[in-house]
């Protein structure tokens, strides 16, 4: 342990010597929080100059001490709650009922008092000569000793951060310090929680229904990725992590439920970077007797409605770094082909598969033997062409071989009714016009097997229970699935999905 650790643990001892219970188990109630004192504090110039408080005359606030410093025989903390900091003032003979022989003051306070250790405050609101917004504290209670210490974070006179705790790997791999003493990145936590909640009500105003699907399932279907993959002891079988919710979702139409929904954890054994992590957060919903073109409409107005909640003002537009992204609708409306076509010239609809794969070659975009076309053309895309959409873009009619839970195009052959939503260079939503033809979904699945044969390890796997499911019929139905850790980095400014999660996934810790 180091040295601070050490006298942590003596203040500790100390503390239970004393008689004071470092960590009590009763409840206390708290009946103020600092933000809210600071903007609301009121107080009155009386005839006779003197002040006169009109309110938080009795007050009990909880939260960690981060600063203080003594000025005579009085003492000054900064106590951080959960809203933000408020100065609190402290002296001797007014704390606990001014008890001389208490130790309270002198030992407990001033000596065994470590920053971050939680304390529970009573007193009354007031304005300090510099005019900060103080509470006088009258009564001081333990409530939980910090053991380790908080890294230093420093300020200036006016309270301005000048070196705080950045290193980004300490960050997220402690986001209980990271909270504490950068406390401005709550706020990505709270806008996230508020997206989150904007869209549940959006969806259950049109009359979707919430529901539950399965993480855990026999066969890792709805997508095209690799999964995470565990054994049940009891049933004896392998079972996989799920990738995505949607043939799931889709057995509930097929229930004869019109429009269902679900926020729920999916989980892909793939490569980790800025904009993916192995656990994310996804949220599809599909809904009977609608097609991929009600869907873009509905994005639309979403989307907008989540920029004008997370904005202080109502605006439906977000600042993504030095880029001004606008969610008003209508949205841009371009081919996956003709957006190749337009930024790099190739004509991906005729070219044959060996001139995608030498187009790739001489463009240094990395590809193997066991590439299809549509897969060359995604690779392309991918490369080419992403980084490009900047404002909200719908990229429509996909290449049949790609999209192989997409009904066939109503009047353009070879292609499907489905589309991606881009904004800021990156995919936020996938949709479709759900194939509900069980004999040609069957003929798709049976085609993704042949890649895999081929070493494609993301080739969608063959559900007979959800053929089976078809074939009892599957009314025409809209789906999509949004991707809400890359929905919050858009609406918070964000450029890593790290800063979204709570928790990202991290290498082993090496000597914790």
């Amino acid at each position: 342990m180091t040295e601070q650790e050490l006298l942590r643990r003596e203040s500790l001892a100390k503390l239970k010597e004393l008689g004071v219970d470092p960590y009590p188990a009763e409840m206390y109630e708290v009946t103020g929080y600092a933000a809210d004192i600071v903007a609301n504090y009121q107080e009155e110039v009386l005839e006779d100059g003197t002040k006169n408080r009109l309110n938080y005359q009795q007050v009990a606030l909880a939260g960690r001490v981060m600063a203080t410093r003594e000025a005579g025989k009085a003492l000054f903390m900064n106590l951080q709650d959960t809203t933000g900091r408020i100065q609190l003032y402290l002296r001797k003979e007014e704390i606990n009922g001014g008890d001389e022989n208490s130790p309270m003051f002198d030992t407990v306070v001033k000596k065994l008092l470590d920053l971050g250790d939680y304390i529970g405050v009573k007193g009354f609101a007031f304005r300090t000569k510099t005019g900060e917004v103080s509470i006088h504290v009258q009564e001081f209670k333990f409530l939980s000793k910090a053991l380790r210490p908080l890294p230093i974070v420093k300020r200036d006179a006016e309270g301005n951060i000048y070196d705080a705790f950045t290193d980004p790997e300490a960050r997220y791999r402690m986001r209980y310090v990271d909270l504490t003493v950068n406390p401005d990145f709550r706020q990505i936590f709270i806008k996230r929680a508020k997206l989150v909640k904007t869209i549940r009500t959006f969806l259950d105003d049109l009359g979707l229904l919430e529901v539950e699907t399965p993480i855990l399932q026999p066969i890792h279907g709805g997508a095209a990725a690799r999964p995470f993959t565990t054994h049940h002891n009891t049933l004896d079988t392998t079972l996989y992590m799920r990738i995505a919710n949607e043939l799931y979702l889709k057995r509930l139409i097929v229930g004869g439920f019109d429009g269902v929904y679900e926020f729920a954890k999916m989980f892909r054994n793939e490569g980790m970077d800025r904009t993916h992590n192995p656990e994310f957060t996804a949220l599809e919903f599909y809904v009977a007797y609608k097609d991929y073109n009600w869907m873009m409409d509905i994005t639309e107005q979403m989307l907008e409605k989540v920029a004008r909640a997370l904005d202080p003002d109502g605006g439906s537009t977000v600042q993504v770094g030095d880029r001004t992204i606008e969610f008003a609708g209508p949205y841009r409306r371009l081919t996956m082909f003709d957006a190749i076509q337009e930024y790099t010239g190739i004509n991906v609809e005729t070219a044959s598969e060996d001139e995608l794969r030498a187009y790739c070659k001489k463009v240094h975009i990395e590809v193997d033997n066991s590439m299809g076309k549509a897969k060359l053309i995604d690779e392309i895309f991918g490369e080419k062409v992403e980084a490009s959409l900047i404002q909200p873009t719908f990229l429509i009619d996909y290449p049949v071989e790609m999209s192989p839970l997409t009904k066939i195009h109503r009047s353009k052959p070879g292609l499907v009714e489905r589309f991606e939503l881009f904004v800021n260079g990156k995919e936020v939503a996938n949709a479709y016009t759900e194939l509900n033809d069980p004999i040609d979904q069957r003929e798709r699945f049976e085609d993704q097997l042949r890649l895999a044969e081929r070493g494609d390890e993301e080739a969608m796997a063959l559900d007979e229970d959800f053929l089976r499911a078809l074939e009892y019929g599957m009314p025409p139905t809209a789906g999509i699935g949004f991707g809400i850790d890359r929905l919050t980095m858009l609406f918070t400014g964000q450029q890593s999905i790290q800063e979204v999660l709570f928790f990202p996934q991290m290498r082993p810790e090496k000597n914790v």
